[in-house]
């Protein structure tokens, strides 16, 4: 068995603790793992790491590099293991059937899959519970996905729930311990929902799926012919190009197949599950005080009732409030009944529209770079303070700016800086914890962190323009970065 995993999404529905640059698998909301985290950690009790496809974008190429050494650092992944890992970085979104399908194209033609190899595919952002009873569904599929068929992952409703779409089984065809599907029903009404749960073989759809490669070609050829096709005229490496993906469908797989195959199994599962794909979400899986609120940060509370209060950095103090969701960062506060999270979204699109809070919608103040991270801590007209992190060993590009001078400050151990002179030479410095050098603009510029610890450098800019895109450089390890 292979396993493949989705981590490519670019969801906001968790703004402002989620953004297009910083999405929600990776996000760390319950303890101190990931949900990107914690979907490796599931697939390592399936297969070896050499047997795991991760399929991503490649603006997340870092973060996954991150989620990844945290892992080995707590023995959960082993170091040489890490590099097992197979990922795949999309060269333009598409949805979920061209990412699965890269994926098959690259099981077939670099790993020498054979096709009747069966394949899990998983999302990355899901909570999933207990692991135990997970790990056996996945045999039991396994079973299903053997006979040729292609299994959809059913969890039972224990509730009234409008927010996912539903998966009615067939309960007259059983198949091992699944059952054919009948039919794919859409996200329903309150009513409509009412009476799927009591119905008893309606299954709220997990998009986790499983099915050999030869069945899932066979399907694909059948009713996505456009994704079948470019599959079978292009090697993986000529998928891999921008020109030739965009010739793909945005469509997911559950319209490119799952709705038109005759070949559809649900295999239903009693277990806890989320997608957290709303605040509400995360308030229903959170553990609760004696008032049913979740409070997370540093919160006191007086009279206050059934509540989500999400802080970060700040104090949160609440009086007399009720059904309430607040999640404070340290650029951005959200106050929202409970129940009206699915709109948030909505809030996002308004958001992107408007230049002056796009930029809330992509990054959160702290930026992450191979070479450690920058934090913005303070900005205004001709001005701009960051915190800037440099891993042992590590450094920045040989740039510069044409806009603003800097003004760097050690914090915390020793930057070697590579600064260019009056004559146009390169001259290399040395500063220390409370020293300090300044940067004209126009001049060539390095940080380099030569010791053991961490180096924290507080950076001031000064100048009219103040932008990321002010970087002209000249050597850089990181392409960009």
């Amino acid at each position: 068995m292979k396993t493949m995993i989705l981590a490519g999404g670019k969801g906001t529905r968790l703004f402002p603790l989620s953004r297009k640059n910083y999405p929600k698998q990776f996000l760390k909301i319950k303890d101190k793992y990931s949900f990107f985290q914690k979907t490796i950690v599931r697939n390592l009790k399936i297969v070896n790491p050499e047997d795991i496809l991760i399929i991503t974008n490649k603006n997340y190429e870092l973060l996954i590099k991150i989620d990844l050494e945290e892992l080995a650092k707590e023995g959960i992944l082993k170091k040489e293991d890490m590099e097992k890992i197979n990922i795949i970085f999309e060269p333009i979104g598409r949805n979920t059937a061209p990412a699965i399908s890269l994926g098959v194209k690259f099981l077939l033609e670099k790993l020498k899959a054979g096709k009747n190899e069966i394949i899990f595919v998983s999302p990355s952002d899901h909570l999933i519970s207990p692991i135990d009873n997970f790990l056996s569904y996945i045999k039991e599929a396994e079973k299903i996905a053997s006979k040729g068929y292609i299994v959809t992952f059913g969890i039972r409703p224990t509730k009234v729930e409008t927010g996912y779409g539903y998966i009615e089984a067939d309960l007259s065809k059983k198949i091992e311990k699944g059952y054919k599907v009948k039919k794919f029903h859409e996200k329903p009404d309150i009513d409509t929902a009412k009476r799927y749960l009591e119905s008893g073989n309606f299954y709220w759809n997990s998009g986790m799926f499983m099915f050999s490669i030869d069945t899932f070609l066979e399907e694909l050829k059948k009713y996505s012919p456009t994704i079948f096709e470019l599959i079978n005229n292009y090697s993986f490496k000529e998928f891999l190009e921008k020109t030739t993906f965009e010739k793909m469908p945005d469509i997911s797989i559950d319209y490119a197949i799952m709705e038109k195959t005759k070949k559809a199994a649900v295999l239903p599962m009693d277990i806890t599950w989320s997608d957290i794909g709303s605040w509400d979400s995360v308030y229903e899986v959170l553990d609760k005080d004696e008032d049913n609120n979740v409070k997370i940060g540093d919160v006191i509370s007086l009279d206050t009732k059934d509540c989500l209060i999400f802080g970060d950095e700040r104090l949160i103090v609440t009086i007399g409030i009720k059904n309430l969701i607040i999640v404070d960062t340290d650029d951005s506060l959200l106050i929202l009944k409970r129940g009206e999270s699915q709109k948030v979204k909505e809030l996002v699109n308004i958001l992107k529209k408007n230049k002056k809070y796009r930029e809330l919608t992509e990054n959160h103040t702290t930026v992450y770079r191979p070479w450690g991270s920058y934090k913005v801590i303070d900005k205004g007209d001709r001005y701009k303070v960051k915190k800037l992190i440099v891993k042992p060993g590590e450094a920045l590009s040989l740039q510069r700016h044409h806009h603003r001078s800097e003004h760097w400050v050690v914090v915390k151990g020793t930057a070697k800086v590579i600064l260019e002179d009056e004559s146009g030479n390169l001259k290399e410095y040395f500063a220390h914890e409370n020293e300090s050098i300044y940067v004209p603009k126009s001049k060539k510029h390095r940080i380099i962190n030569p010791g053991k610890i961490l180096l924290e450098i507080i950076e001031i800019q000064v100048g009219d323009y103040l932008e990321e895109d002010d970087i002209e450089r000249f050597s850089d390890n990181y392409r960009g970065n």
